[in-house]
């Protein structure tokens, strides 16, 4: 297992690597000049010679290849430069963004799997009954829907007609983790939550079906073995190494940020950042931003396979079935 994590922590740096160059090259080819837009949006009076002493100050008149070196060597050094909007260092704007993105991502996460695992059996052990159909009409309902529907119905529902909860997750006056309250958190941990359980259940009853359809089942059953023992003894193992699968592409979605969701609640997590950087075309802010997005996906997928072989010793992390 040790070879086996240090090959897939080498096979980061080759990722890393073609990733930024491919962004980088994207965003070097874009249409519109970075400068202008800054001066612009800073309401300085542009002028050519502003514009060009700013451009070789960003060392923007380089070639490319040199721009992408020097930034490559600053990377590898922990330095991810400074925001063109902000004139703050990207790597602690960024890391002050993390903390409100990961704790939004556990608790959608929790949510998810309290509400789907629990629906998913339900529904496969009352096969075409009232609760099977009342379940299946809901999860297809909850997965069809949008995220920022999700967000504007709750939103009106629970905050505009009810006033139970708040419209804006964060408090005027402060920013990170520090500026979202409780009931701040319930909308946009919702609003994730139903689209996820609602996929979640559909996988969780047809994997359950499937395995109590096999012979392992069929004897069992005719030992005499208890429907609950079976359940949580051998069905729930196969549901649990299907749902790090899921599991594994949602969390790294969640850590990337769920753009349109943190932008409707204004959540001050990485994803409203990237979309504010984007906007802004803070270029050092965006690298940053897929950098995370190529780390987080390499590791979340190495946890993954772990975890494989945990839930089932016969699984190798090579990939072969002893």
């Amino acid at each position: 297992m040790r070879r086996y994590v240090i090959r897939r922590l080498l096979q980061l740096v080759p990722v890393i690597l073609g990733i930024t160059l491919l962004s980088f090259g994207l965003m070097y080819l874009a249409g519109g000049d970075v400068v202008t837009a800054m001066l612009e949006n800073q309401g300085v009076a542009v002028t050519q010679e502003l514009i060009d002493a700013r451009r070789h100050e960003l060392g923007l008149d380089r070639p490319f290849l040199v721009q992408y070196a020097a930034w490559l060597a600053d990377l590898v050094r922990g330095d991810m430069g400074t925001s063109y909007v902000s004139g703050k260092d990207v790597f602690g704007t960024f890391a002050s963004k993390l903390p409100a993105t990961i704790l939004l991502t556990c608790t959608s996460v929790i949510s998810t799997v309290i509400i789907a695992v629990p629906l998913g059996i339900l529904s496969a052990t009352h096969r075409n009954r009232f609760v099977d159909y009342l379940v299946r009409v809901l999860s297809f309902v909850g997965n069809s829907l949008p995220n920022f529907f999700v967000s504007l119905l709750l939103i009106y529902v629970f905050a505009i007609r009810l006033g139970w909860l708040p419209v804006i997750s964060s408090s005027i006056g402060k920013t990170g983790i520090d500026a979202i309250s409780a009931a701040g958190l319930v909308l946009p941990t919702a609003t994730l939550a139903i689209a996820m359980a609602s996929k979640y259940t559909r996988q969780i009853r047809a994997t359950v079906l499937e395995e109590l359809g096999k012979p392992y089942v069929a004897g069992a059953r005719a030992r005499g073995m208890p429907e609950h023992r079976i359940l949580t003894r051998d069905v729930l193992k196969s549901v649990m190494i299907m749902l790090v699968t899921l599991l594994a592409l949602s969390i790294g979605d969640l850590l990337g940020g769920t753009a349109i969701v943190e932008t409707i609640f204004q959540w001050d997590g990485v994803g409203k950042l990237a979309v504010d950087a984007i906007t802004m075309r803070d270029y050092p802010m965006i690298q940053a931003y897929v950098v995370w997005m190529a780390i987080i996906y390499v590791v979340v997928n190495l946890v993954a396979d772990i975890l494989y072989h945990v839930l089932d010793p016969r699984v190798r992390l090579g990939g072969d079935v002893q």
